[in-house]
């Protein structure tokens, strides 16, 4: 048998078109591209705002069953999507985020899609790209230090050291940063207080980044970040620091979405990267608004199974953005379904239809949550090469029996051929105009109520439940004007329930939150749930220790 090529080799070997030829595409003209290179560049923000008067095109989501280590292959198939639906002659823009350094030398690897379904330079977009983060990283690290500043020269604004909001950030897994203590060393180096960091993608930098719609924007949420409270309890912004100027400033030239292309050459805008399990888990709302001015279809992705990120995406993003998704593709695969019906990892080889049938009941509540949002759903089952076809039949049959469109893909192996049934699907559905989207929840709905409705109707939970001072807390964003501020859950992607052991689709439990935290800018209330941490740590064995460099300066070992 002939050895199949990693993902690597095949992103080397792939016959880029230099990137004048692919926004070209797009009727972008050459001097609105900001190039990186031959095979990257950033669009001029003088060329987006001439967009504006353009209609948009068809808005397609790609979302995910419940997450496994067996895989789902996610941006593998908004890739082989996008790729399908040029092959059938629709102009297209692919729409995905940036990957973070953390997992990519943790335990999840890259995230540029796999196989023949591939963004590229793959290993540029998986390492620093167009130096987007470390932009994020700079700006939110720079508020941070003008806080600490300003305590150290006399503290004018009354800063309660107690009640500092503000954490730093960096773009790699290191749990030992998670709880700090700073300021140590005498009188010169400041006030010594407890701190911590989180990671860049759990920023609410990064949230406002992905957000704003230009750069006036962008800087009016930077100032409305509430960085620390004063000893009565009021609110100290980033722009009573007078520090939003300069985070923009930092800000600007990431802020201009990244074009590259598919194995295939379609156009692909990668910017953005917020994780979907402890942030809001979609790519920049200017990256979406472009592609959608530029293309018939546009496929975007959100993080995660669709309980998390296509929840944000929706209640999120479209609600700040006013996007109207056409249609929404949930991905599964057997090797997934069969480890929610409780199939161990290393058993996942042998056929076992009865494990498959029990798992798609993951799959069907999550069909049902994305329709909740007045959207069609088209199934897409990504296909392993182990996968017996009693194991495919056994999902064909439960999915059609929950009311949804069902396709078999094979874009990894075969690129965009391999999703063109897909393709023709999605289209078909977006064409006819079904879709009747709308958030889940009112914006007028009270804080509380709106995490309980998240946790009830999409995590199939009895209730929510939390301590005396975290309900306190809620009320008191809720009189302090923020109520009409729509969710972000943070929680474990491994399940519906807080328990990431807790596979298939549970009923019944309590989501216990352990913090809230209010994102001024970003504008929503972060809902931290069970043991869900916001600065990652290593695995036992990294990615890490298989990444190098041979002797002709190639890089070995990503993935």
């Amino acid at each position: 048998m002939p050895q199949v090529p990693s993902d690597l080799e095949i992103a080397r070997a792939a016959k880029m078109q230099p990137i004048n030829q692919v926004a070209d595409s797009l009727t972008i003209p050459a001097e609105a591209l900001l190039q990186y290179g031959p095979y990257k560049a950033k669009l001029s923000n003088a060329f987006i705002r001439d967009l504006h008067n353009r209609e948009d095109g068809k808005l397609i989501l790609v979302t995910a069953m419940t997450p496994t280590p067996a895989g789902e292959g996610k941006t593998t198939t908004t890739v082989g999507l996008g790729d399908a639906l040029k092959r059938l002659g629709h102009k297209t823009v692919i729409c995905l985020r940036e990957p973070s350094l953390g997992p990519c030398f943790g335990i999840k690897g890259g995230a540029a899609g796999g196989g023949y379904a591939q963004v590229v330079p793959m290993e540029d977009i998986n390492l620093h790209f167009t130096g987007d983060f470390h932009a994020i990283t700079s700006a939110n690290n720079l508020l941070a230090a003008m806080l600490d500043n300003h305590i150290h020269w006399g503290n004018e604004l009354g800063i309660d050291q107690r009640r500092v909001a503000i954490r730093r950030v960096m773009d790699m897994n290191d749990r030992a940063l998670r709880h700090i203590v700073n300021g140590m060393g005498g009188v010169g180096n400041g006030f010594v207080r407890e701190d911590g960091f989180d990671i860049t993608v759990a920023s609410e930098v990064m949230a406002i980044f992905c957000l704003s719609r230009d750069l006036i924007e962008l800087n009016e949420r930077l100032g409305k970040i509430i960085v620390a409270r004063n000893r009565e309890g009021d609110a100290i912004t980033a722009a009573d620091l007078k520090a939003n100027g300069a985070m923009t400033v930092l800000l600007k030239d990431a802020f201009s979405p990244n074009l590259v292309q598919t194995l295939e050459n379609t156009p692909a805008f990668v910017h953005g990267g917020p994780f979907a399990n402890i942030a809001h888990g979609c790519n920049s709302v200017v990256a979406t608004t472009t592609a959608l001015k530029l293309g018939e279809y546009v496929v975007t992705e959100a993080g995660f199974g669709a309980d998390l990120g296509a929840e944000k995406f929706f209640n999120i993003k479209c609600r700040k953005a006013g996007l109207k998704p056409s249609v929404a593709v949930v991905v599964a695969t057997v090797r997934a379904l069969k480890m929610h019906g409780g199939v161990a990892l290393a058993d996942l080889a042998a056929e076992n239809v009865e494990a498959v049938a029990k798992g798609c009941a993951n799959l069907t509540r999550h069909i049902r949550n994305v329709k909740a949002f007045g959207v069609p759903v088209v199934v897409a089952i990504n296909r392993f090469t182990g996968d017996t076809q009693a194991e495919l039949d056994a999902v064909l049959a439960e999915v059609q029996e929950h009311g949804a469109e069902v396709s078999i893909c094979n874009h990894w192996a075969e690129g965009g051929a391999g999703a063109e049934e897909l393709a023709q699907k999605v289209v078909h559905i977006a064409e006819s105009g079904t879709s009747q989207f709308a958030p889940l929840y009112d914006s007028n709905l009270p804080l509380w109520d709106k995490i309980k409705v998240i946790a009830t109707t999409l995590y199939g939970a009895h209730d929510i439940m939390a301590d005396k001072k975290v309900r306190q807390q809620i009320t008191d964003y809720q009189q302090a004007g923020y109520g009409h501020f729509p969710i972000c859950m943070a929680k474990t992607q491994y399940s519906f329930s807080t328990d990431p052991n807790l596979k298939g689709a549970p009923y019944g439990h309590e989501v216990p939150i352990r913090e809230v935290r209010l994102s001024g800018g970003a504008e929503f209330l972060v809902v931290v749930c069970g043991d869900i941490m916001t600065m990652p740590g290593l695995p036992r064995k990294p990615s890490a220790e298989q990444i190098s460099l041979d002797e002709e300066g190639n890089i070995l070992g990503l993935s």
